[in-house]
């Protein structure tokens, strides 16, 4: 690695990180719910209604009917609902592991799509927090189908090339692009919260756990960052990473947002509410 290498990444603007106007990298990565953000999936939530039917509900619209569930029967999409059926996540668990792979593929993006796309096409790391319980290799594997089939503005080249620069950096060792993505794979992280104890009904203390991990996980990263890579002005531990997580649900937020003032004076979390596909910073 020299300086001469790193200088010619800065000046043509070949890292995705983006730089700053004295040469440093802003060090940006995301952390994204996956329903209703990334993408709309055609997966079902299984209710019951007064007549013992089941009824399905979107993701979308649970956020909105969560906290009604199990209390005074409502109406939805004229069936009166009375509580849950059973195994009413049973799509959104190992059980539906098999069908993930499918919708994902089959939905439509979400507010947060075109951002995940420029994540996954720059070789940006980031991770996947969903209330979800799949198998967490079963999120990997749908990231994976996205890329190998260039899915909705995905570029598996573009984002190829952008990885060979990183490597040309940090890595001296030949690989394959097969070898490359799964590499890259690897460094993101996937967290289906309600995998194994979570509870789906209530998954913000298991996304607060996960975006509590992806944080320390950032901020090592960006520590080795400042050590390997030749920066202007000397950058030492003051160099903060910034996140950038998104979730349509509005009590979602709201509990992030709290656990995020308590536990960092850095502030190294901007939080974005998709819900109804208006992106809006709070």
């Amino acid at each position: 690695m020299t300086r001469k290498v790193l200088k010619e990444f800065i000046e043509e603007k070949l890292l995705r990180e983006g730089f700053d106007d004295v040469g440093n990298p802003d060090l940006k990565y995301y952390a994204f719910d996956w329903d209703d953000n990334i993408v709309e999936m055609p997966t079902k939530i299984v209710l019951k209604s007064e007549d013992g039917d089941e009824v399905g509900m979107s993701t979308e619209d649970f956020a909105d009917y969560r906290s009604m569930i199990g209390g005074e029967p409502f109406d939805y999409n004229g069936k009166m609902i009375v509580g849950y059926s059973d195994d009413p996540y049973r799509n959104f668990g190992v059980k539906g592991d098999a069908q993930f792979i499918v919708d994902s593929m089959l939905a439509t993006p979400g507010p947060s799509w075109d951002d995940f796309v420029e994540a996954v096409n720059g070789g940006s790391i980031f991770s996947i927090i969903t209330a979800r319980g799949h198998t967490p290799s079963v999120l990997r594997d749908g990231v994976y189908n996205m890329i190998m089939t260039n899915h909705n503005g995905i570029n598996k080249t573009e984002l190829i090339s952008n990885l060979k620069k990183y490597r040309d950096i940090f890595e001296d060792e030949e690989m394959t692009d097969e070898q490359i993505i799964e590499s890259y794979l690897d460094l993101l992280r996937f967290h289906p919260v309600t995998y194994g104890e979570g509870n789906a009904a209530n998954p913000e203390e298991g996304k607060i756990k996960a975006l509590r991990q992806f944080i320390s996980y950032v901020k090592e990263i960006a520590s080795r960052f400042n050590k390997q890579a030749f920066f202007k002005n000397d950058i030492k531990n003051n160099f903060v990473p910034m996140i950038g997580f998104s979730d349509d649900d509005p009590k979602n937020i709201d509990t992030i947002k709290t656990f995020l003032d308590k536990e960092y004076n850095d502030k190294p979390v901007k939080t974005y509410l998709t819900k109804g596909r208006d992106k809006k910073e709070v």
